[in-house]
């Protein structure tokens, strides 16, 4: 299955080129009150939830997709995680390119560890990237998103894809520079996932998936996630080992070899196989300083 949000928080499952409304689900959902769970409350639900979406599915109203305004599929992820030089070959770029380096040591995920994406730089592909610092370079990295479906905390790499609701494409933008890793990369706007959530069932192996992206119609990175030094279960084991992950924690599991700069008025492709095309486009941001401040 696959789920979206569109047009304002509705709930939708796209078949074809359709979305099919099933909103009225979102009336099962609890009600809460201050203070509000750190959690999503539609992606813990949905094991419970799915049989009334599916029996919706058959009179919902129908939208072309290209009608719709898509929007981060996961609306509350507790926690956005990353996964630094996670391939091989990126780690090879990313040591021989000073300007991604920027006179660091790239050693290993093992040494590195994880970081976070703080949750406002979320978007979706209805909104634009905006380029806070354009004078300064801003990359694109393509990335197999996974969404986490209910707590894990100190779970065995054998137990990992139990724990998993779906996936999706992430974009982790990053702004290059001397800053600490997760500064740079919580940018407003700088976290992008879509088009949709394709529900763990559609993905028996997530560790076999290709993966690309293309600027401007221009192909710049390609990979297989097989190439992965942490596979998504080991991922998972790590992270959790770490932190208590919650459902609708998205861990985005890294980029491949082949990332680069962006400019305001380009255009973005990434596709994850079996999960699905995002396109978004890059902007300048209005109101932002003409310079990072030193």
């Amino acid at each position: 299955m696959r789920l979206c949000r569109f047009d304002g928080d509705r709930l939708g499952v796209v078949e074809g080129d359709e979305v099919l409304d099933v909103s009225a689900a979102l009336d099962a959902l609890p009600v809460v009150r201050y203070p509000l769970p750190a959690h999503d409350l539609l992606v813990e639900a949905l094991p419970r939830l799915r049989p009334r979406i599916e029996s919706l599915c058959p009179t919902a109203p129908r939208r072309p997709l290209a009608a719709v305004r898509l929007e981060p599929p996961v609306a509350n992820p507790g926690k956005i995680i990353g996964a630094p030089i996670n391939y091989h070959a990126h780690a090879t770029e990313s040591a021989a390119d000073s300007g991604i380096a920027h006179g660091r040591q790239i050693t290993s995920i093992g040494e590195w560890g994880l970081f976070l994406k703080a949750r406002s730089a979320l978007i979706g592909p209805g909104e634009p990237i905006r380029l806070r610092f354009p004078q300064r370079r801003n990359d694109h990295e393509v990335e197999l998103g996974v969404v986490i479906g209910r707590t894990a905390r100190h779970v065995t790499r054998d137990e990992a894809l139990d724990h998993v609701a779906g996936y999706l494409v992430a974009l982790d933008i990053t702004l290059r520079g001397p800053e600490f890793v997760c500064f740079r990369k919580s940018i407003d706007t700088y976290a992008v996932t879509g088009p949709w959530l394709v529900t763990a069932d559609e993905i028996p192996d997530p560790g076999r998936l290709d993966l690309w992206l293309a600027v401007n119609g221009e192909r710049r990175q390609r990979s297989n996630t097989r190439h992965l030094i942490y596979d998504v279960p080991r991922l998972i084991e790590f992270a959790s080992s770490f932190y208590t992950l919650q459902p609708g924690d998205i861990l985005m599991t890294g980029t491949p070899e082949g990332v680069g700069p962006l400019q305001p008025g380009d255009r973005i492709e990434a596709g994850v196989q079996g999960v699905g095309v995002l396109a978004v486009r890059v902007a300048g941001d209005d109101d932002a300083p003409t310079a990072a401040p030193a």
